[in-house]
């Protein structure tokens, strides 16, 4: 009986997933250096090499991983955001912001997204930014208010006046 490729390559990637799970990282990335001729799998790959890489706590190589991913399928919400989590915690910041525009031109209806771009422009000093796109992120979804009181992100704006009235405004709401 001949092995068919396409099963082996299944095979290798959803035991890699589950590693992943697992919180197995170097199993996983074992799984996957063994994967060959990806083909329309190389998005799930590389994505599963980036998570295995974070959880191994190599940013700058699970960044790597997110970015061929990310060149696998452009407008991919996951991989974009995976970026700018990397370049947030690897201290480049403007490459965060860059990661979320781009994730918000392909996808303007995820509420994340504009809450991300808030986050990171809070810390980026940028506070009128950071309240118009944390503004537009409650008006679509206000359960994004509970967030706010763990969010570490909103540190430098937490005793602001103009971030106090947004979220006044956003909790009396109904």
């Amino acid at each position: 009986m001949a092995l068919n490729p396409e099963r082996i390559l299944t095979r290798h990637l959803l035991a890699a997933e589950g590693y992943v799970t697992l919180n197995m990282p170097d199993h996983a990335l074992r799984e996957l250096s063994q994967t060959q001729d990806l083909g329309d799998k190389r998005y799930a790959a590389c994505m599963l090499r980036g998570e295995a890489l974070l959880l191994k706590n190599d940013l700058r190589k699970a960044l790597d991983a997110f970015r061929e991913a990310h060149i696998e399928r452009s407008t991919e919400l996951d991989a974009l955001m995976r970026m700018a989590w990397c370049f947030k915690r690897i201290d480049q910041l403007p490459q965060a912001i860059d990661a979320m525009k781009l994730a918000y031109q392909f996808h303007k209806d995820v509420p994340v997204v504009l809450y991300n771009l808030a986050c990171y422009y809070s810390l980026a000093g940028e506070k009128e930014d950071a309240l118009s796109w944390l503004g537009r992120a409650f008006r679509m979804d206000r359960q994004l208010l509970k967030l706010i009181e763990n969010e570490t992100d909103f540190d430098p704006l937490r005793n602001d006046v103009d971030f106090q009235h947004l979220l006044q405004l956003t909790s009396s709401q109904k």
